[in-house]
């Protein structure tokens, strides 16, 4: 009668403690697979957060210095926006010149920025030490009464494996009268 019994539930008694074994060697196999893939998460969440956050602010910081620049005057040519507040004079305002090449700051048209998004004091175009966002802008002009402004922030050294710079360009036209 016991054999009866379990030949209905699928196995003899005898192979029942099998189940429990299949059940354990599966999971076990599982786990290895598992752990083998949980460093590859690990990075790319790592990586997506670190260049997702410095492609934000260094977006945010574009967008700061570009607002800065559209208030100034359209013939404004003296305004020195490398400071806060700008100072009446000192600056090249919206004057045509600099470069948005962010490997080659054209004096004038570039800031630098530390960690937390302060400005940080720069001479020329000689990166203060302590830097960690760089900002340069290009002012050109098109058209006639149309300025065209371009502002690039990238960010002090690459992300990941692969040494990703993150950076930022925006790019607006200005017209006279506005």
């Amino acid at each position: 009668m016991t054999n009866i019994a379990a030949r209905r539930h699928g196995r003899p008694r005898s192979e029942a403690w099998l189940t429990l074994l299949e059940v354990v060697v599966a999971m076990s196999i599982l786990l290895v697979v598992a752990l083998g893939l949980l460093p590859l998460g690990v990075i790319a969440v790592t990586a997506t957060e670190n260049e997702g956050h410095l492609v934000a602010r260094a977006t945010e910081y574009s967008q700061d210095k570009m607002e800065q620049l559209l208030a100034l005057a359209y013939n404004d040519a003296s305004t020195d926006t490398r400071v806060f507040p700008a100072a009446a004079a000192g600056g090249t305002g919206l004057a045509v010149g600099g470069g948005a090449n962010p490997s080659a700051p054209v004096a004038g048209y570039v800031d630098y920025l530390d960690y937390d998004g302060n400005l940080v004091p720069s001479s020329g175009t000689t990166a203060p030490a302590n830097w960690f966002y760089r900002r340069v802008w290009q002012v050109s002009s098109p058209f006639t009464n149309m300025k065209q402004v371009t502002v690039t922030t990238v960010v002090a050294r690459g992300v990941g494996s692969a040494g990703r710079i993150p950076r930022a360009t925006l790019v607006v036209l200005k017209s006279n009268p506005f």
